[in-house]
């Protein structure tokens, strides 16, 4: 098959027959016909992606290399900030952004145990479990609704001597009031952490210029988990524009160490077996000093490389998903008094992860049952209210471990209340009207019962 072939010719003609077998059995785009399945979420992709992905198994080098670089450099061209480390999920970048304030490095603005967290009960467990996984207690705020983020007002009543950390998600593509939170953490001199997994494309005027979410506070983290605006299959990213930070973002994915050459290199500061590091012996190998207690959080290449592929598609991905989002919400306005449709901040352009839905005066589960039946996925609003489940069973008993500032009314009511449904970019205008028309049904229904 590969006689007379050097090995880059070779590849080359694996790599076209993998383009030509995706286009034939991954990209059987049928039309949608009323009743066929309605995910509200899946992969968008082509023949791209899978070349980028063979095309790294057959480099087999497997850990992050070649392609992830590249994708830490592009990643951090989208956003506009300075450092971007791949990690293996959304949830271990939440849980490095965390981690990284514990350094030492940080002097008198190092997190510790003990110290307080201001965030929501309103959202996805991996947003609040480092804090308390590090001994960091989360102090819990209520929402609004049809935002379904952080009350800003509520801001000054969390405060308190041991507050060293805002840790928020910008709620299914809709930003927080990042500008208020902001201030808040700069007069207050706090940590601002943006969980951005569900968000990614979002952006806000900040004094006249558009920033994406996720570059405006500290730290922020994506998840490139198949849901989700671009993916990998599973990975996420953590970024900043702090130097320092960055540089315990690095040791604490890269198990704790405290040198900084990549996979597979050795000596790039020219000092690996000259120098003392704290109670070593004189010239220990650098490659084994370890400034942090870190894991291995890192990505494989293979995963890299689709995202490489992915992030090109990105703009258009988000464009996708605004539009099927406007014409969803247009088509829902006649059951506006039954269903609170979601609202964006003025001044923030989201890019939508699903469509959100509170009843009002209708039960949810005689609409998402009836929405179900019909094909459509539904999905709550993740936890709802964290507080509620059996994760919080001890602590709740005890009364510790946990600080609750004033009531949770709107996080209760989204608890049971609230449902979604998608409008991921691989959505069409038909997908989407035949939905609305359902939605519609389902509230019609349950008015006349």
């Amino acid at each position: 098959m590969f006689e007379g072939l050097s090995e880059q010719e070779a590849r080359e003609k694996i790599l076209g027959e993998v383009e030509a077998y995706c286009r034939e059995y991954h990209l059987n785009n049928k039309e949608f016909c009323q009743g066929d399945p309605i995910h509200y979420a899946s992969r968008v992709y082509d023949s791209d992606e899978m070349r980028n992905l063979v095309d790294a198994g057959l480099e087999f080098w497997l850990t992050g290399g070649r392609y992830m670089k590249q994708f830490e450099e592009n990643f951090g061209e989208y956003l506009g900030v300075r450092y971007c480390s791949v990690v293996n999920s959304g949830s271990s970048a939440n849980l490095l952004a965390l981690m990284a304030l514990t350094s030492p490095l940080l002097g008198e603005r190092q997190v510790r145990a003990g110290d307080e967290m201001i965030t929501v009960a309103a959202g996805f467990p991996t947003t609040i479990a480092p804090a308390i996984q590090h001994g960091i207690t989360p102090v819990f705020v209520d929402v609004t609704i049809p935002e379904y983020n952080i009350n800003v007002n509520l801001l000054e009543k969390a405060l308190s001597p041991k507050s060293k950390i805002v840790m928020l998600a910008h709620t299914m593509g809709n930003p927080f009031d990042v500008k208020a939170v902001k201030e808040f953490c700069d007069t207050h001199h706090l940590w601002l952490i943006e969980d951005n997994c569900d968000s990614l494309g979002s952006q806000v005027d900040i004094d006249g210029a558009l920033k994406y979410t996720g570059t405006i506070g500290d730290i922020g983290t994506s998840s490139f988990y198949p849901p989700h605006h671009m993916t990998m299959g599973e990975g996420g990213a953590v970024y900043t524009n702090n130097p320092l930070l960055h540089r315990c973002i690095r040791s604490m994915r890269d198990w704790g160490r405290d040198c900084i050459c990549g996979s597979g290199e050795d000596n790039r500061c020219g000092h690996r077996f000259d120098s003392q590091y704290g109670e070593l012996p004189l010239g220990y190998d650098h490659k084994y000093v370890y400034s942090h207690f870190g894991y291995n959080l890192k990505a494989t290449d293979m995963q890299a490389a689709v995202g490489v592929a992915q992030l090109k598609k990105l703009p258009e991905f988000v464009k996708r998903r605004r539009h099927n989002w406007k014409r969803l919400e247009k088509a829902l306005q006649p059951i506006g008094d039954k269903i609170i449709l979601p609202r964006a901040l003025v001044g923030t352009d989201p890019s939508w992860f699903g469509f959100l839905l509170t009843c009002n005066g209708v039960e949810r589960k005689k609409i998402v049952d009836w929405i179900e039946e019909k094909g459509i996925q539904t999905r709550m609003l993740f936890a709802g209210n964290i507080l509620k489940h059996p994760c919080f069973e001890q602590m709740r008993r005890e009364q510790k471990g946990y600080r609750v500032v004033g009531e949770l009314r709107n996080t209760d009511r989204i608890m049971r209340d609230t449902f979604w449904v998608g409008v991921y970019p691989g959505m069409t205008d038909e997908m989407i009207d035949y939905m609305a028309e359902v939605i519609v049904g389902a509230v019609m229904e349950a008015i006349e019962e």
